[in-house]
């Protein structure tokens, strides 16, 4: 029989679950990210430092994203929106989130791609219409799987996945959202 390698060390993972259950405090993470404006509607985000495990950490390395918007909204297109982040978010969570549980059920993955769309109808965010929501309306995702594994197995991976996707769960249910002037 051949291991399993999708690359994920489900050990660590396991091993870190067990020791926050008697570290509840190690477990509070605060995720930063600091943006800066350019012009016009452009700007550019910082990731570099975040609090996690009692303390201060930091990525191994900054990373920058632009966005912006496209031309047909009279903007540079320097980046992709704001919004469009929030479909890269979820699809970079639900993705990871199959590799890590088939890791961990023993399914050998051979290729995982997803395609996350979100429907968005803008009369809502230009001010045409204040009865159109300013996000979006609905947003689905499909993935395209090849694994050592039944249709329903992939089908039970992606569901693990999405149940404990922090993206999904922040997409889906109510988040306070407090915005200060400093």
């Amino acid at each position: 029989m051949s291991t399993v390698d999708n690359g994920v060390n489900v050990q660590a993972l396991l091993d870190a679950r067990e020791a926050l259950k008697g570290a509840p405090e190690a477990a509070q993470f605060t995720w930063r990210a600091s943006s800066r404006w350019e012009k016009g509607v452009h700007s550019t985000t910082t990731i570099e430092k975040y609090f996690g495990l009692g303390q201060e950490q930091s990525h191994k390395t900054r990373a920058e994203f632009s966005a912006d918007h496209p031309e047909v909204f009279a903007a540079e297109d320097n980046g992709i929106t704001p919004i469009e982040y929030l479909l890269v978010g979820l699809a970079s969570c639900l993705t990871a989130g199959v590799a890590s549980v088939a890791q961990n059920r023993g399914i050998q993955l051979r290729s995982v791609t997803s395609t996350v769309e979100g429907s968005h109808d803008i009369r809502g965010i230009l001010g045409v219409d204040s009865d159109v929501r300013n996000g979006f309306n609905d947003i689905k995702v499909t993935f395209n799987i090849d694994a050592d594994a039944s249709k329903e197995d992939i089908q039970a991976l992606v569901a693990q996945s999405q149940k404990r996707s922090a993206v999904f769960d922040a997409l889906t249910n109510p988040t306070d959202v407090t915005v200060e002037v400093a």
